[in-house]
């Protein structure tokens, strides 16, 4: 016998790692037909059909593993040592714990084993005289044991096959004891096997049982199928997001960095509405896409980028001193440009210094820039001072002093010079720190010695005439240089005029 169970174990096993399993429901429930083999004491007579019907209830304890309760009804029947047939009916009644570890789609191996109750009653007795005593009905103990395998038809319906060995604490099943060894019998059979609650368990702990992953198309043993970093289940039931789709909405986002990194929707391309996609706000423009305005100047990040080009995560695009919306709807300067009519002031220093037009290079219409008067600390919106202006140099220029001319091969200034030289004085009593260099300059004609000697003299003389008009002296440097760097050519009359010159350079 114990031959017999060992060859019925090792065929369990070889199924259940062949075949594949199917196991997901609320409760099992069936019946099932066997045929019996008797394993008494009359084991060397002729085979008898022998069956038994048997309903079974099976629910599950944890993943793995099920308890079945079942009721049968069996007829055991064979021959006696002088081929006198016997048979005894058997009510058996059980508890049945059946292993069923392997996870598989369409096919569930398992064993189990057991312990029940049965009563047995002999029908026909055998000729054959037991050597002990003997009853001839009762209950006794009995302990099943077995392997089988079930296979999915739907989701409600299986078939199932199985085999096994009942063990019982009786001698008396055939009404022969010998003393020996208790009575059992194989049995070998089909079920029927009707399934409820088929597809409720969750199996990869996502919150979506199997049934209802199966109607979405997720994968029911992997919690999160599209890998975004969300499970299937609250993509489903807590966000609404395509648990097939890393990124639901197609804005270059996966719904993982919307929804816990970003907090945005993983169901808008454009949470904030503002016309920039939210993949667009975070990544290329560095702006918040829960918010249509960033950078809080009343234009729409959308605005910014798509029609004005500025800067939507800035308020001053240009870092002029004047947020984006007031040099477009107020000022009507460009916000990406910081001095809009190039006269080297930036519109906010035009609008919140100044007060001159950020629009226009002389605010007042007086001949000199605005930047000009800037320097030259005057009002840009006084046509005046622009009128003072022109009676000193422009000290952002060469400062050439064009009119002051001396006598052939002297030093000594013509009259013609006053004007000029008033102007020079004009420009250094406007500005009172500056400090120049007075350099003096003649033509190649003549010994390039005696010029410079001549240069240097003519540059004196008009360091002394600005002392004599009231210029501190320790604020003027005369230096000739003769004949060096000219400024036109010495090869014309008019060139050589030029070349002949007393030229201002600031020292400080």
């Amino acid at each position: 016998m114990k031959v017999k169970i060992t060859i019925i174990f090792s065929f369990l096993l070889l199924l259940s790692t062949t075949f594949a399993q199917f196991h997901d429901y609320s409760v099992k429930y069936g019946i099932q037909g066997h045929f019996l083999i008797h394993d008494t004491d009359f084991d060397n007579e002729p085979y008898r059909f022998s069956h038994q019907a048997r309903g079974f209830l099976r629910f599950e304890l944890f993943s793995g593993v099920e308890a079945e309760l079942g009721v049968g009804m069996a007829k055991l029947t064979a021959f006696d040592f002088f081929k006198s047939q016997w048979a005894t009916t058997l009510i058996p009644a059980d508890l049945r714990l059946v292993f069923a570890p392997f996870n598989y789609e369409k096919v569930n191996p398992y064993v189990y084993g057991g312990f029940g109750s049965l009563r047995w009653n002999v029908e026909t007795k055998p000729k054959s005289i037991s050597p002990k005593p003997v009853e001839e009905s009762g209950w006794t103990q009995f302990v099943p044991v077995g392997g089988g395998v079930e296979i999915a038809v739907s989701d409600d319906f299986l078939l199932g096959f199985a085999a096994g060995y009942n063990f019982t604490f009786s001698d008396d099943l055939n009404y022969y004891n010998n003393g020996n060894a208790n009575d059992g019998y194989f049995d070998f059979g089909a079920s029927f096997i009707f399934v409820t609650g088929s597809g409720n368990t969750d199996v990869d702990n996502d919150g979506l049982t199997e049934k209802q992953e199966k109607e979405i198309g997720t994968n029911p043993k992997v919690a999160d199928t599209d890998g975004d970093g969300l499970n299937d289940g609250d993509e489903i039931n807590k966000y609404s997001t395509d648990p097939l789709r890393k990124d639901s909405d197609k804005d270059g986002l996966t719904d993982y960095e919307e929804i816990i990194t970003y907090n945005t929707d993983a169901n808008s391309v454009d949470t904030d509405g503002d016309e920039l996609s939210d993949y667009e706000e975070i990544i290329t423009y560095k702006t918040d896409p829960n918010k249509k305005d960033t950078d809080g100047d009343s234009l729409g990040d959308g605005y910014e980028v798509n029609k004005y080009k500025t800067n939507p995560a800035l308020k001053d695009s240009d870092h002029d001193g004047l947020a984006d919306n007031n040099e477009l709807e107020k000022y009507k300067t460009n916000p990406l440009d910081a001095d809009t009519d190039k006269d080297g002031l930036s519109d906010g220093k035009e609008i919140n210094n100044f007060n001159s037009d950020p629009l226009a290079k002389d605010t007042d219409n007086g001949g000199t820039d605005d930047y000009t008067e800037f320097t030259r600390k005057t009002d840009p919106r006084n046509p005046a001072d622009d009128i003072a202006a022109s009676k000193i140099l422009d000290i952002n220029a060469p400062m050439i002093l064009e009119g002051v001319t001396f006598a052939t091969g002297k030093a000594i200034l013509t009259p013609e010079s006053e004007s000029i030289l008033l102007k020079a004085l004009n420009t250094l009593k406007a500005y009172p720190k500056m400090k120049v260099e007075i350099q003096g300059y003649t033509d190649n004609v003549g010994n390039a010695a005696s010029n410079l000697k001549l240069s240097q003299r003519r540059a004196e003389a008009v360091k002394i005439w600005l002392v004599k008009k009231g210029i501190d002296a320790t604020r003027l440097t005369a230096k000739g240089y003769g004949e060096a760097n000219p400024i036109a050519t010495n090869k014309t009359k008019e060139g050589r005029k030029r070349n002949r010159r007393i030229e201002f350079s600031k020292t400080k």
